[in-house]
């Protein structure tokens, strides 16, 4: 018996996927999330800074981060920079903060475009998962493990199933391209 629920997973880690992308651009408002991920050289070892600092939010516009080893400050300092995220982050010794710029018209425009291409390549994954499921289920019904109706029952609930998650994909999208826009 083919089951459609076993699947949902690769469904699932792709909608994850989407929000961990979606968190890391940046709106309006300080959020540590599209840092957190930057790899700094700890000791001879990459490791993101979320594993090394912790972060908070003081004011709408400025993100503080605090080494846990005060050393560390100098290569927060320095990946943060090299990271190209349109920041200067300002190290004064105990800790790093940035002050992120107002965004402009132009960049949120820009990153409102990001969104749609992350939303696009998002819905290309789900049809390519969806494909490869319809694929198994053409190749259970030649080996005669599942009838002809079950497998248009099966293609049925699996387009089902894919237009819902791509409702949750452009769901996201809009929440994202909302919060981006908002000034």
């Amino acid at each position: 018996m083919f089951d459609l629920k076993s699947h949902k997973e690769q469904f699932e880690r792709q909608i994850k996927h989407l929000k961990d992308e979606l968190k890391g651009l940046r709106t309006g408002r300080a959020n540590s999330n599209f840092i957190e991920h930057i790899l700094i050289n700890s000791y001879g070892t990459p490791i993101p800074i979320k594993h090394v600092a912790s972060m908070s939010i003081p004011d709408a516009r400025t993100i503080l981060i605090t080494p846990w080893d005060a050393s560390l400050s100098k290569e927060i300092e320095k990946s943060i920079t090299q990271a190209d995220l349109g920041v200067n982050p300002v190290n004064d010794g105990a800790g790093v903060r940035i002050v992120l710029p107002q965004l402009t018209e132009e960049n949120r425009k820009n990153f409102a475009k990001i969104v749609g291409q992350k939303q696009e390549q998002a819905k290309i994954n789900v049809r390519l998962i969806r494909d490869t499921i319809r694929d198994e289920i053409q190749k259970g019904e030649k080996e005669k493990e599942i009838t002809e109706d079950e497998k248009f029952r099966l293609h049925h609930e699996l387009d089902d199933m894919t237009k819902e998650y791509g409702r949750v994909i452009d769901a996201l999208a809009e929440e994202k391209e909302q919060e981006i826009m908002t000034l």
